[in-house]
C-alpha cells in the first residue's frame, strides 16, 4: 500500500476521532502511536488540517450534493471519507479521478459496498461542480 493511501486512512481516523473527541492532544498521540514515516504523517495532517480550517465550505458542498440526506444521517465513516476527499479536491494537487478512486478504496476497507457507490456518486457530482466553477 502506498504512503498516500495510508495517509488518507490516517486522516480518516483523525476525522472520525474528531466526531467524538475534541482535544487536539489526542490527535497528536494517535499519530505518534503509529510507526509511520514523516511523508505519510505530513499528508495525513495536511488533509486533516484543511478540513478543520475549511469545515463550513466542505460540509456545505456535501449538503449541496446529497439530496434528502443530512450530515447527521450519514454513516460517520462515509461522512468523513467525503470530507477527506473534498479537502483533497480543494487543497491538494491530486487529480480528481485519483481522489475519487482512493476514497472508494478507503470506503471499501472501512465501510461497505453500498458506501462505495454512495461515495462515488457524491464525489463525482462535487468534482463536476468544482470543474464548472473554476
Amino acid at each position: 500500500m502506498g504512503s498516500r493511501r495510508k495517509s488518507r486512512e490516517y486522516a480518516l481516523q483523525l476525522l472520525f476521532q474528531d466526531e467524538f473527541v475534541q482535544k487536539s492532544d489526542r490527535k497528536i498521540l494517535f499519530l505518534e502511536s503509529k510507526k509511520i514515516d514523516s511523508k505519510t504523517r505530513n499528508y495525513a495532517e495536511f488533509l486533516h488540517k484543511h478540513f478543520v480550517e475549511h469545515r463550513s465550505v466542505i460540509d456545505s458542498l456535501i449538503r449541496k450534493h446529497t439530496q434528502h440526506w443530512s450530515l447527521d444521517r450519514m454513516a460517520t465513516v462515509d461522512r468523513n471519507i467525503l470530507r477527506m476527499a473534498i479537502a483533497e479536491f480543494l487543497y491538494a494537487e491530486t487529480p480528481g479521478v485519483v481522489v475519487i478512486d482512493e476514497a472508494i478504496e478507503v470506503a471499501r476497507k472501512y465501510s461497505g459496498e453500498e458506501s462505495t457507490q454512495f461515495v462515488n456518486g457524491i464525489l463525482n457530482s462535487i468534482q463536476l461542480d468544482l470543474k464548472k466553477s473554476r
